[in-house]
């Protein structure tokens, strides 16, 4: 008891100095769909017996507890309710048989009834209700009725273990936290060209070689450097189990995914046979898309439904993932056997192979009483009659396959996958690239517009991907997972007309606690201050935003290195800061008495600075910025990342005509620009600078070749004798089709440019 009582005002303590909890305020996440406040509270003691007639349940609650809260709780097996006294009782009921629940504060007593549909997302409630209701010595619940249900019923989290792999008691801390938000679907993601992770025993290669590479990439894709150390492991099917058991215990069902017909170098390491080729093949190195591919002959077959027959016996939820996105179809097109199959079946090409493949998987695994789930490239070809489909490139195909009266689950990179930034690149760790913030995961709807009302109905939820090819350590899974996958959980569960940003992140300010309290690590992105810049009168303007108006933001301009001046010269943040010269801001948010991490953004000054700028053909629409503004808005861009600091033309110069507003002289340009060959991304050939007054005739004042030395940069000098000009043009030549021996041979090149500088 005196353990508890420690634990118990150091809790209250804490909370105290995060937050004062308002009476008639619940700062639960996903918010509960229904919520009636009555006057008054229940007041508890912590050293309460919490009862409850399921002994499973009662353990979880005092496990999230202790876990999230650092309270240690009695309980007690019951199968009675008794409101005749302070009680808190948990009451599972048969009869009950959908996803909702239903938590009763009254003065004397709380109650929490369900079925198991429902149970843990009680449980759930319950736990965030109590850990933000203590009150000095007490715990203080607004009395109130909160009936909830979910909104979507596929409400899930995908995990990649093929790129890098973690063990049974992560992939445990993973569905704990999912379920703690209401998720209830776990893609495991098993089977990958860098590594086979689930034990098959009639093929034992699999994991003896398939499931180890003899080394892995260092760094970003772009660096092509790797380490030589052995890299690898599996789970036994006794570990896949038991980690099965764990998360039905938590309302959770688990879709193992085994990737067909690409994806697949692992196992064709193993069992070389399987391929059109016949190898000899290692298990990949480095990450992206493969040649090699199960070959679509009828070995191929017998030995997926092999290895489908034991995994069928491992997941007893209805899905099985038989993934089908990134097929290349090089190998098929010289493969004799893939040829005949085509012959054979009547098929246009290969596009309809794929379909042809997996819809023999698809009646294999139907005859087994499942049913397959695929990425958006099963559609390709012809779907599979009763396949249901995972959009994941972008909306269409998830709204294709709902037009067909086909189950759908949206999961669109532009806002579900949390492998890319959610904060600025320069001070995030290294990613694949993409910039899906917080709020952006927030905003998502998950319903497409374009469905009709009779086809919304097919759209079973959605969820949020999770690839790990630069996530090698599970600090760094959970940085990126959270607080975003909080975002898609609200997302998933509330009435999209309930949704409301700004005090959907005043609520996660309390659940950032219980996250530290329970050792998850979590990015504090979303609260840092955002820099936005404007034309102001021959300078710059630059406005700070935080979160959606919460807060104070607090700023100093040019602080110094010891940080002595950022004490003495701090202000606060009221209106746009005017710029007129090189300057450096540190910017920071305060929010309910915390100090939030700190951005600092260098301010690039010139003649250019906020000044007009046309183009004889615009960018690329997938990278147009902010227009012409994007090169003179004083911010340079992320390298090596793409971010919205950039303009981009493929196959085209750039001619872009800065209007200075009055003659000037002008005696040098500075243009940066990105190199990232791997990515098609090339530097320019050569740069012209041309000078006007009158914005007709041009001259030429320099043009030169770029350099190595540029290159390294990567910055353009372009310096000259003074000249007099009030337009300034600067043409960056493309250089053309991208040469044999590179990524992309034979395509256009791009050329990528962020910021202009005149003086």
């Amino acid at each position: 008891m005196k353990n508890l009582i420690q634990r118990f005002f150091f809790l209250v303590i804490t909370f105290f100095t995060l937050n004062t909890i308002q009476a008639r305020e619940l700062k639960i996440i996903p918010l509960p769909n229904s919520v009636e406040f009555g006057e008054g509270d229940c007041v508890l003691s912590p050293s309460l017996t919490v009862k409850g007639n399921d002994a499973a349940m009662l353990d979880l609650f005092a496990q999230w507890m202790k876990k999230f809260g650092g309270v240690v709780i009695n309980t007690q097996i019951n199968p009675q309710v008794s409101t005749g006294g302070k009680e808190l009782y948990l009451k599972l009921d048969p009869q009950w048989n959908d996803s909702s629940y239903q938590i009763s504060v009254k003065p004397d007593f709380i109650l929490l009834r369900s079925g198991k549909g429902g149970m843990v997302s009680g449980v759930s409630t319950l736990t965030q209700l109590l850990l933000g209701s203590f009150s000095g010595t007490s715990v203080r619940v607004p009395i109130c009725e909160i009936k909830d249900q979910p909104r979507f019923q596929w409400r899930g989290m995908h995990l990649d273990v093929g790129r890098h792999f973690f063990p049974v008691s992560f992939i445990k801390k993973y569905l704990d936290i999912m379920a703690f938000y209401k998720m209830n679907v776990f893609h495991w993601h098993l089977t990958e060209d860098q590594g086979w992770r689930i034990q098959i025993k009639k093929y034992p290669a699999l994991t003896e070689v398939g499931a180890w590479r003899s080394g892995s990439m260092v760094g970003h894709y772009n660096d092509q450097k790797f380490d030589n150390e052995k890299y690898g492991g599996f789970y036994t099917q006794e570990e896949i189990k038991e980690v099965v058991k764990y998360a039905t215990e938590r309302n959770i069902t688990v879709v193992p995914e085994i990737e067909m017909p690409g994806h697949s170098l692992a196992a064709l390491a193993a069992y070389p046979n399987l391929s059109c080729t016949g190898g000899p093949f290692k298990v990949a190195k480095s990450w992206g898309v493969f040649e090699d591919v199960y070959c679509a002959k009828e070995e191929t077959f017998l030995f997926l439904e092999d290895v489908l027959t034991e995994v069928v016996a491992l997941f007893p939820g209805q899905y099985i993932h038989i993934g089908g996105d990134e097929c290349p179809k090089e190998r098929w097109k010289k493969c004799e056997n893939c040829q005949k199959v085509i012959r054979d079946n009547n098929l246009k090409d290969e596009h309809e192979l794929q379909s042809y493949f997996i819809q023999r998987i698809e009646k294999f695994l139907n005859a087994k009483g499942k049913k397959i789930i695929g990425w958006d490239e099963i559609l390709e070809g012809g779907l599979a009659p009763n396949a249901a489909v995972m959009s994941w490139r972008g909306t269409e195909g998830g709204i294709a396959a709902a037009k067909q009266k086909h189950a759908v689950v949206m999961t669109p990179g532009s806002h579900c996958y949390f492998d890319h930034y959610q904060g600025s690149p320069a001070s995030e760790p290294v990613a694949i690239g993409g910039y899906t913030t917080l709020q952006k995961v927030y905003a998502y709807e998950p319903v497409p517009a374009e469905l009709k009302e009779g086809e919304k109905q097919f759209i079973l939820g959605a969820q949020g991907n999770v690839w790990t090819e630069y996530m090698n350590d599970e600090q760094h899974v959970e940085y990126m997972v959270l607080p975003r996958m909080l975002a898609l959980a609200e997302v998933l569960w509330l009435n999209p007309a309930k949704k409301n940003e700004s005090d959907f992140i005043q609520r996660l300010q309390q659940q950032l606690f219980l996250l530290n309290k329970a050792s998850y690590h979590y990015s504090e992105a979303v609260f840092k201050v955002e820099f936005k810049t404007s034309a102001n009168n021959g300078g710059l303007k630059i406005e700070l935003s935080g979160l959606s108006g919460l807060g104070k933001i607090h700023y100093v301009m040019n602080p110094s290195h010891g940080g002595q001046k950022s004490l003495m010269d701090q202000k606060d943040y009221s209106a746009p800061i005017e710029v007129k010269s090189n300057s450096t801001i540190t910017a920071w948010l305060e929010l309910n008495g915390q100090t939030k991490p700190k951005t600092t953004q260098r301010i690039w000054f010139s003649k250019a600075s906020g000044k007009t700028v046309t183009f004889r053909k615009n960018p690329s629409e997938h990278y147009s910025g902010n227009g012409g503004f994007t090169l003179v808005d004083g911010i340079k861009g992320d390298r090596p990342r793409v971010n919205s600091q950039w303009l981009a033309w493929s196959g085209e110069d750039m001619v872009a005509t800065i209007d200075l507003g009055v003659v000037d002289s002008v005696k040098n340009v500075q243009l940066g620009f990105l190199e990232d060959k791997n990515n098609w991304i090339w530097a320019p050939k050569s740069v012209e600078v041309l000078v006007s007054t009158d914005g007709r005739n041009f001259k030429s004042v320099l043009r030169r070749e770029v350099k190595g030395k540029d290159v390294a940069a990567p910055e353009i000098m372009m310096v000259f004798k003074p000249v007099k000009a009030r337009f300034v043009q600067v043409v960056a030549t493309n250089p053309g089709l991208i040469p044999v021996g590179n990524p992309g041979a034979g395509k256009n090149s791009w050329i990528f440019f962020d910021e202009i500088l005149v003086n």
